[in-house]
């Protein structure tokens, strides 16, 4: 068990204490990496739009995860006592991939597995039966693509990344690395199409908004010749007051194009700070398709439908001039 009883397990437990019509429904559990992170927000009231807009159906969507996107452990229990408990469907959001898979492996659960949002390694997607979210190499390409528009010379840059094993993350990662040396498998950016990661990235925010503007400030300290900053996600982003104090102290360079920032998703402080000129491209995801969708997906599993593999549900590449026509989710 997670060491701390979890926002997520005392969703599980009132479910199962709540009452006859409730306990009648099925479950449709979809787990994220944590109830902490304003994304997965977004998603979940996906899910609860569904629920709203299904009253009669057999099934209740269930969205749930660890209170802390930190909390790998927590999460993959989770999903454990989902399985124990019979849920009839699960969609997850692994935080750590090897970790949820080898538990999947000795659980061997019966009931149809999903991932949304983040995927298993490709080594073990036999485990679940489609992915519903982003095509995340592609994200990192778009990211790569607007950079280069910006700063078709190279330059220095750092990648700030997520869990270390989040696959999505790292996929996108690959996809910017790949498209900005031009060629695939670059494990670090050292000269590679002109570009060069500085020393001491790419950072890892354990999902975690506090630490990623920290992480953002000291860079901009100690690199203050830096090219580019790309946002893999969103992360110090979500925490609205300490992005902008972080980017105050260098506005003049974004300002003068001296220092390009890139981010993901595209909330809607996010685009706020786009409006403001504290970042030059948001790639934003649906978070909100994902979570809406996701029951669905999962009852034409358990019914033994054919589902497509993966699921994309598209990007949108935000810039200061289409920013009216961007969608904040």
């Amino acid at each position: 068990m997670s060491k701390m009883l979890t926002m997520a397990g005392a969703a599980v437990m009132a479910l199962a204490l709540a009452g006859p019509a409730m306990a009648q429904k099925k479950t449709l559990a979809v787990v994220v990496k944590g109830l902490d992170n304003p994304f997965f927000t977004v998603l979940g009231d996906g899910c609860a739009k569904w629920n709203k807009e299904n009253p009669k159906s057999e099934y209740t969507c269930l969205y749930t995860g660890p209170a802390s996107s930190a909390d790998e452990a927590g999460e993959v229990q989770i999903v454990e006592d989902l399985i124990n408990k019979g849920a009839a469907a699960i969609a997850i959001s692994p935080s750590n991939a090897p970790a949820m898979a080898n538990m999947l492996k000795a659980k061997n659960p019966k009931m149809p597995i999903m991932t949304i949002d983040a995927d298993l390694t490709a080594a073990d997607r036999a485990l679940r039966k489609t992915y519903l979210g982003t095509n995340n190499y592609d994200m990192g390409v778009l990211m790569a693509k607007h950079l280069k528009q910006h700063k078709p010379k190279g330059g220095t840059v750092c990648l700030q990344l997520g869990n270390v094993a989040a696959d999505n993350i790292n996929a996108r990662a690959a996809g910017f690395r790949d498209t900005i040396a031009g060629k695939k498998g670059v494990s670090k950016l050292n000269g590679d199409g002109g570009w060069t990661e500085v020393a001491g990235c790419p950072l890892f925010t354990n999902d975690q908004i506090d630490l990623a503007n920290q992480q953002m400030a000291d860079v901009f300290t100690k690199n203050p010749k830096l090219d580019a900053f790309i946002l893999v996600g969103g992360w110090a982003q979500f925490g609205p007051q300490a992005y902008a104090q972080v980017t105050d102290q260098v506005m003049p360079k974004l300002k003068s194009k001296e220092l390009i920032v890139i981010a993901g998703d595209t909330l809607p402080p996010q685009l706020a700070a786009l409006k403001a000129g504290r970042s030059h491209a948001q790639i934003g995801q649906r978070p909100f398709e994902m979570g809406y969708r996701a029951p669905t997906v999962m009852i034409d599993l358990i019914n033994g439908k054919k589902v497509a593999d993966p699921l994309y549900t598209g990007l949108d590449e935000c810039v200061p001039t289409n920013l009216d026509k961007c969608p904040a989710k």
